[in-house]
């Protein structure tokens, strides 16, 4: 059995293929800078010894040359004859709606309704979409998952879901919080009930995915009851070029004394914004050395970040009732101690409290980085959005 894992961006595809019913990793890789001059192919092959790197740098037009040129280096690589090898493959889809609320076997109704939820993500479910007739064109036999980021969410009760607008506009056009990043919330979820031998029904859990995209979970007995991100991934916390929260009468003001358009509004908030916007950079990494050489905008950048997530910690505290778990993940979440740090700071009276040499040093695993007198267990998880779309594509072919 093999199961490959598909994610179309709008200039990347990134792909993982997985075998046997252990999902072992056998291939991983990421196609960069589709539809430019000089795009990137970096494609890692696993076996019993070591891992073999494969680069290539040569122009590939769209996303028909990437998945042609992923099926080359997987079959060439003779861990696979051709995709219609496979058992299955998963598809990441960022935007499910209402629509659908767990993982589906993509029928042309299905990628009907993906079209038509268009509107609610422009910039990822056409590409998405394109992705899965691409793979249905290489491998019209194999079964083909759609796993929706959005999914997870749909367990949000209403009073949480719905925005304070007129009625009429969630009746009609569906303006309600969705939320994202539902894969990875899932996985680290069941990845902290297993670590410490708990049922996850049992445990109430903040999860933090901390990336270039960032997003809160409130995760009640494993099921989502709020989240930072809403209708859009604009929503919430800061991010590397997104806003987060903000006065929605800013987008008045941009457009009434600026003379800022929709569209150039819309650029502004999602790719001129958050880190960026602060300091002109949107890596983490970057700005923390540039505050630790007194850079004075990255301090206060950093500032803003970790004050914004103290901020839904607390609010998801109230929300849940009662908190057993903290989870850092992302690749902000998982490599930065200094902001899991100051993520923590000053949350002592509320049972949170940080052991600063576990938090520097994180092995590849799970950690705990919480101290002795900690109410509340602080973990950091490695993230897997890969393997948690090929473990609901798997459920999906094996009922």
């Amino acid at each position: 059995m093999k199961i490959l894992v598909l994610n179309a961006g709008s200039s990347s595809l990134k792909f993982k293929l997985f075998e046997s019913q252990k999902l072992k990793l056998i291939a991983s890789g990421l196609i960069e800078r589709i539809g430019e001059e000089k795009s990137n192919a970096k494609v890692d092959i696993f076996n019993s010894s070591k891992a073999k790197r494969i680069e290539q740098k040569i122009k590939i037009k769209d996303h028909r040359q990437a998945i042609d040129l992923m099926s080359k280096i997987l079959v060439d690589s003779k861990y696979l004859k051709s995709l219609s090898e496979l058992s299955a493959i998963g598809h990441r889809v960022v935007h499910g709606g209402e629509l659908f609320k767990e993982p589906v076997l993509i029928k042309e109704n299905v990628i009907n309704a993906i079209k038509e939820l268009t509107p609610l993500a422009p910039l990822h479910n056409p590409v998405n979409l394109t992705g899965i007739e691409l793979a249905i064109e290489q491998a019209p036999n194999i079964p083909q998952i759609a796993v929706f980021d959005t999914a997870f969410h749909q367990t949000i009760p209403v009073a949480a879901y719905l925005y304070a607008l007129p009625y009429k506009l969630y009746e009609k056009n569906k303006i309600r919080r969705y939320g994202f990043h539902g894969s990875s919330h899932s996985f680290v979820a069941k990845q902290a009930a297993r670590h410490l031998d708990k049922n996850l029904e049992d445990i109430n859990i903040i999860s933090l995915h901390l990336g270039a995209g960032a997003s809160v979970a409130a995760i009640r007995a494993g099921k989502s009851i709020d989240t930072s991100m809403g209708m859009t991934p604009l929503e919430g916390l800061i991010m590397g070029t997104r806003s987060g929260d903000l006065d929605p009468a800013i987008v008045f003001y941009l457009n009434r004394e600026l003379g800022l358009s929709t569209a150039e509004i819309d650029e502004l908030l999602n790719k001129q914004s958050g880190l960026k916007g602060i300091t002109g950079n949107n890596d983490m990494r970057a700005i923390i050395e540039m505050a630790q050489h007194g850079e004075q905008r990255s301090k206060i950048a950093i500032e803003m970040f970790t004050y914004r997530v103290k901020k839904y910690i607390a609010s998801y505290m109230a929300a849940l009732g009662h908190t057993d778990i903290i989870i850092f993940t992302g690749g902000i979440g998982e490599n930065s101690a200094l902001i899991r740090e100051l993520s923590s700071k000053g949350l002592e009276e509320l049972g949170i409290t940080l052991d600063q040499d576990k938090n520097l040093n994180i092995n590849n695993g799970i950690t705990e980085i919480q101290s002795n007198n900690s109410k509340i267990k602080i973990l950091v998880i490695p993230t897997n959005e890969e393997l948690e779309i090929a473990t609901q594509t798997l459920q999906i072919i094996t009922k």
